[in-house]
């Protein structure tokens, strides 16, 4: 790409974050609107301040939540915009993600590759190379698709390639607990410094290290640009049901979190946007990780078409991700309030006891701990066993 039009390309880009970092604030006027006495069903509400419209939390807890949520729907909601502002805040996200693994791969996907051709003689350290390959890669689909294509070419072979998988679901529990620091306010620096990096690099690994902190910029940017579009759900009575009894039947949680992660392909998008929303308290513990376990079995649709056309051993690693995510998933579904006790309890140790969204990062990186330690020592039987069922 010639250096013209990376200068049209990224002045095209900053005009489209400065639009969008404006219509936040723009949003903001129309998500909340002006309540008056009248508009007030109770005969013990006789004035609002203005001063407590503009901390709807905090009103919500006062005795007059009861009449506030009598209010008509279409008083409370914009719904136009608050689609527009989730589709455009996932679009950020989703570009953020592809970029920064666009740099990653660039950066650093020779010596993945390497790291997994050298580090999976045992499946102990293809857990750990899996882990690592996928915390650097961001994704666990990319981490398995790789794979896939290394068993395909005969670089590694069909038992190598178990320990890895197993290790990528682990390394995948990383985004999710970054995102739940919720530092998305950083998000401008990181867009200027990658913005930087990028034009003014004088070598490739510094132009690619700019596209990798810029995408970081553009993931976490699109995530508060979501968390500013959803804001008005706090205040919608509909909407708190809806998500609170997808807790309660954890099966249908689990559905709404596998179909919406194989329609936006990423199951770490899934989480972040689950841990966003879980930060402004409009998804509770039991709710995410219903959709977390949903998340877990929507992202082997990517790594499934991966294997379309390749060779049986190939064909194999990609059965055992669905089969293992499938299995794990099936029993968290099981003991989803025993798992939802153990990551309130170790986030408590944590110092983290009141934070939903690190409750529900802690809750999948327990999960697939779990699943992982569960599974290791029988790994060499379920390779047999998956020679059997797809022979050669």
């Amino acid at each position: 790409m010639s250096f013209k039009k990376i200068i049209i390309k990224f002045i095209f880009l900053l005009i489209l974050s400065l639009f969008l970092f404006i219509s936040v604030f723009n949003l903001k006027n129309d998500f909340y609107p002006v309540v008056t006495e009248s508009s007030i069903i109770g005969q013990q509400v006789t004035a609002i301040s203005i001063k407590k419209i503009e901390n709807q939390q905090q009103f919500q807890k006062t005795e007059t939540i009861g009449a506030v949520n009598q209010r008509k729907p279409q008083e409370e909601l914009n719904t136009f915009h608050i689609v527009m502002g989730v589709i455009a805040g996932l679009v950020l996200f989703l570009y953020g993600v592809t970029k920064m693994a666009e740099g990653m791969e660039a950066l650093a996907g020779d010596r993945v590759r390497n790291i997994l051709r050298n580090f999976t003689r045992n499946p102990l350290a293809g857990v750990m190379t899996g882990t690592i390959a996928t915390t650097i890669l961001d994704s666990s689909s990319v981490t398995i698709i790789i794979v896939i294509a290394m068993v395909s070419a005969g670089l590694l072979t069909f038992v190598e390639s178990l320990g890895v998988v197993l290790g990528s679901n682990i390394g995948t529990t990383f985004g999710a607990q970054v995102v739940a620091f919720n530092i998305d306010e950083y998000a401008p620096i990181a867009l200027f410094i990658g913005f930087l990096l990028f034009l003014l690099g004088r070598n490739e690994p510094l132009k690619q290290s700019g596209l990798i902190v810029l995408g970081i910029g553009l993931l976490f940017f699109g995530l508060g640009y979501i968390e500013d579009a959803t804001a008005p759900f706090r205040d919608y009575p509909q909407f708190i049901n809806w998500m609170e009894s997808l807790g309660h039947n954890t099966l249908q949680g689990a559905l709404v979190g596998g179909l919406f992660t194989i329609l936006i392909q990423s199951s770490s998008a899934t989480l972040a946007i689950v841990v966003t929303l879980a930060s402004q308290g409009l998804i509770s513990l039991p709710t995410g990780i219903a959709l977390m376990l949903g998340a877990e079995v929507g992202t082997c649709a990517d790594t499934l078409v991966a294997t379309i056309g390749r060779e049986r051993p190939a064909i194999r690693t990609g059965v055992f991700h669905l089969i293992f995510n499938l299995a794990s998933a099936s029993i968290g579904l099981l003991f989803a309030s025993q798992l939802a006790a153990l990551s309130l309890w170790v986030s408590s140790l944590a110092g983290v006891g009141d934070n939903v969204a690190r409750q529900i990062a802690n809750a999948q990186l327990i999960f697939n701990l779990l699943g992982v330690l569960l599974v290791l020592g029988f790994l060499p039987w379920i390779a047999r066993g998956l020679e059997r069922l797809i022979p050669d």
